[in-house]
C-alpha cells in the first residue's frame, strides 16, 4: 500500500520540502501520528492553536455557527462578525478610535494594510531587518530574509530597511515622506527577537512628527501569545494599525487588519474587498477563542507557566539565553546547531521549531499544562545531549 507521505510527495506541489509527519489526531497540546506515536506540541501550528487541539469551546463554536449560517459574502453581516470586530475593538489599544477590517489570513491582512497606508497618499515604508510579513507580493516586499524574496524580484518598491531595535535608524530613515514605520512588536521567524526597551515608544515618537502611520504587524505575537492579549501593551503606545490572525481563529484561518485614529477611515467602499474573509464561521471560531482566553484565565497562565518554562530551558549551560515573554520564547543555544535539536525534540516525542541555526522558537497552545511544561523541562537536557552527539 502506497504510504500517505509519499502519495504527498506525487500530488502536493513541493512548498514546504517532505513533511516530517503524518499526524491523524490532537487533543489539547498533544498530537498523534499515523503509527500512534504520542508528541507534546510546542508549536502548535507556528503559534495558531490558540487553545490546543480539540477544544470543546471552538469545536462548539464552529459546528454550531456551521449549522445555521456558514457564507454569507460581504454584502450582509452577520452577528459574530460584528461581535468579534467589537471584541478586538475593545482590548487592542486606542481601539475606541478603531475600525476592523478581516480577511483570512495573516498575509492577507497585512496586504490589506499596505493599501491602507497608500491611502495616505504616500508611497515609503520604512520596514525593519529579520521582519517576516508574509509571502504574497506586497508582503513579500517588506519581509527581509533574501532568500524568500530574489526568485520573486523586482518586488513592489519604495521600501527602506532599517536595522530592528535601533532607535537612531529608524529616525534617519523615515521622513515627511514616508506612509508607515512597520515592524513586529516582537520578531517571530527571525527567532523571537525583544527589541531594547523604549524602541516602540520612540518609532511611535519618529511616526508622529513626520506625519507617519505606525502598523506593528502582531500576527504572531497577538491575541494571549505574549500573556497580553497584544505584545505592544508593554510599550504604552497606541498604533495606527495593527495586524492579526495565526492565534485568533485557534486554527480556524482568520486575519484582522485594525485601523485606529485616522487610519481607521481611510478607507471606502471599493478600495479592498474579500471573498471570504468575515464569514459568520470564522467569526465565531474568533469569538470562541477570545471568550475561552478570557474565562478560562489564560492570559495569567501563559505568563505563569511561560516564566516557569523560561527558566528550566536556561537553567542548562548550553543554552547562553531564553527570549520573549509568555509562550513565545526564543531559546538561544551555545554552539549547538538548532535543527538537530529539533530532531531530537522529535525522537523524545516534543514538536520544536527552529527558525534560525542557533536558535529554537517555543509557541505553545496557550492550554499546555505544567505537567506538558514538567514534561518537556524533564527531557531537555538529553535532547540536547543527542543533538551534541548528531552535531560532532
Amino acid at each position: 500500500m502506497t504510504t500517505v507521505a509519499a502519495r504527498y510527495a506525487a500530488s502536493l506541489m513541493n512548498t514546504f520540502g517532505a513533511p516530517k509527519l503524518v499526524l491523524t489526531r490532537g487533543e489539547g497540546a498533544h498530537v498523534w501520528d499515523e503509527n500512534g506515536k504520542e508528541y507534546v506540541d510546542l508549536l502548535a501550528g507556528i503559534a495558531v492553536n490558540s487553545l490546543g487541539h480539540a477544544h470543546p469551546a471552538l469545536v462548539s463554536a464552529v459546528t454550531s455557527q456551521l449549522e445555521s449560517l456558514g457564507h454569507i459574502s460581504n454584502f450582509f453581516t452577520s452577528q459574530p462578525q460584528v461581535e468579534l470586530a467589537e471584541a478586538l475593538l475593545a482590548r487592542v489599544p486606542g481601539g475606541e478610535t478603531g475600525k476592523v477590517f478581516f480577511a483570512n489570513s495573516g498575509t492577507e491582512a497585512n496586504e490589506a494594510a499596505i493599501k491602507l497606508t497608500r491611502r495616505t497618499g504616500r508611497t515609503q515604508i520604512v520596514a525593519v531587518e529579520g521582519a517576516f510579513h508574509g509571502r504574497s507580493m506586497g508582503a513579500l516586499a517588506l519581509t527581509a530574509k533574501e532568500a524568500y524574496r530574489a526568485p520573486f524580484e523586482p518586488l513592489p518598491g519604495d521600501v527602506t530597511w532599517v536595522p530592528y531595535g535601533d532607535a537612531d535608524a529608524l529616525a534617519a530613515a523615515v521622513s515627511d515622506q514616508t506612509a508607515a514605520i512597520v515592524m513586529e512588536p516582537i520578531q517571530g521567524e527571525a527567532g523571537v527577537i525583544v527589541p531594547p526597551a523604549g524602541y516602540l515608544a520612540a518609532a511611535r515618537g519618529i511616526a508622529d512628527e513626520h506625519g507617519a502611520l505606525l502598523w506593528l504587524d502582531e500576527v504572531q505575537s497577538g491575541i494571549g501569545r505574549t500573556g497580553r492579549w497584544f505584545a505592544h501593551e508593554t510599550a504604552g503606545i497606541t498604533a495606527d494599525i495593527v495586524t492579526l490572525a495565526k492565534g485568533l481563529g485557534g486554527g480556524f484561518p482568520i486575519g484582522a487588519c485594525i485601523g485606529i485614529g485616522r487610519a481607521a477611515t481611510l478607507f471606502e467602499p471599493g478600495n479592498h474587498g474579500t471573498t471570504f474573509g468575515g464569514n459568520p464561521v470564522a467569526c465565531a471560531a474568533g469569538l470562541a477563542v477570545v471568550d475561552t482566553i478570557e474565562s478560562e484565565g489564560l492570559l495569567e497562565h501563559a505568563t505563569v507557566l511561560g516564566q516557569k518554562l523560561r527558566d528550566g530551558l536556561a537553567a542548562d549551560p548550553r543554552v547562553t539565553g531564553v527570549d520573549g515573554e509568555g509562550f513565545f520564547l526564543g531559546v538561544v543555544l551555545d554552539g549547538i546547531d538548532s535543527a538537530k535539536v529539533a530532531a531530537a525534540a522529535l525522537e523524545a516525542g516534543f514538536i520544536l521549531n527552529n527558525p534560525t541555526p542557533e536558535r529554537i522558537r517555543i509557541v505553545p497552545p496557550l492550554v499546555l499544562t505544567e505537567a506538558d511544561a514538567e514534561q518537556l523541562l524533564a527531557a531537555w537536557p538529553a535532547i540536547l545531549d543527542a543533538a551534541e552527539e548528531a552535531t560532532t
